[in-house]
């Protein structure tokens, strides 16, 4: 399985346009020793040169530029991306698909909670209908696991997670399983399989079993402290509140992953407040003395 990191940032990227909290600032004025990311979204193929969107950020317009096999030039016009998969119905993880428009039609898995969002608070269904018949709605079941025909030694078993459907949302305040997915994707020629969670609250016992099951766990890495936003002076809200379990403290992500002894760990999904996108910082070094990667625009892996 190829794994592609095209995005491995939070919503508004890093650094993020309106910001001038410590690490964006410290970024601009060359301070800070940190990369550059877009907002995450990855791409996975069993052959190279198929490959299965997860994600449609708002930078894929860059991200496409940034990895050739995702623009192959097999004909006058053409695209190696043969399907996509949303993992929830949040902005930056689906208003990339406005940039594909000119692809249409594309196949689009993913739930029934998230296709009534993007038809109804977020109607992109609706709109991308007028480019050449818009997006094929694939559901994704939340139970038993699915293959996708670009790319058939990929077998996805999706488990809900429990987060916060989107601010548009109709059912914004009332939340349903499938607002949020992970997925375990096995290759079933290779037999190597990932763990795929860019947001992630608190892990139970089921979902910790599936994680076991996985030679890489790509996961949620918002948040340093579940107060961070409050802390850096930019936000009020709690990454709990908007679904996402923090790196550091008592049963927080490190905590969890600690647990996972033989797999691969990358934490993806990093807020622009986030003190691991330092590379000096004290954070980022208790982060690498674990054993745990933090994902970066252009990594990839294979399984």
């Amino acid at each position: 399985m190829h794994i592609q990191i095209l995005g491995s940032a939070a919503g508004g990227g890093f650094p993020q346009w309106n910001c001038n909290c410590v690490n964006c600032d410290g970024f601009r004025k060359g301070t800070l020793r940190a990369q550059a990311r877009t907002q995450s979204s990855i791409a996975l193929s069993d052959d190279g040169v198929n490959w299965i969107l997860c994600n449609a950020s708002p930078d894929i317009r860059a991200q496409l530029a940034g990895f050739a096999p995702l623009q192959p030039a097999r004909a006058l016009r053409d695209t190696g991306i043969r399907a996509i998969v949303l993992l929830d119905s949040q902005i930056d993880h689906t208003t990339g698909l406005l940039s594909l428009r000119e692809g249409c039609p594309h196949e689009v898995w993913c739930t029934e909670m998230v296709h009534q969002d993007l038809t109804t608070g977020f109607p992109l269904f609706n709109m991308l209908e007028h480019w050449n018949g818009g997006l094929s709605w694939q559901p994704i079941a939340l139970s038993g696991s699915f293959t996708i025909p670009a790319c058939p030694n990929l077998e996805f078993t999706p488990f809900p997670l429990r987060s916060a459907a989107p601010p548009y949302s109709p059912h914004r305040h009332d939340p349903h399983p499938g607002d949020n997915l992970g997925l375990l994707v096995h290759d079933r020629r290779t037999g190597g399989k990932l763990f795929y969670a860019p947001g992630l609250g608190q892990p139970d016992a089921a979902l910790l079993e599936l994680m076991g099951q996985a030679d890489c766990l790509l996961v949620d890495g918002t948040l340093w402290t579940d107060d961070e936003m409050q802390r850096r002076g930019v936000g009020t809200r709690t990454g709990t509140e908007m679904g996402h379990l923090p790196q550091s403290g008592p049963g927080g992500m490190l905590e969890v992953l600690a647990g996972f002894e033989r797999q691969r760990k990358v934490l993806i999904h990093i807020n622009n407040t986030n003190p691991i996108l330092d590379e000096d910082s004290p954070e980022r070094a208790i982060v690498a003395r674990q054993g745990v990667e933090v994902a970066w625009d252009g990594m990839s892996i294979e399984l």
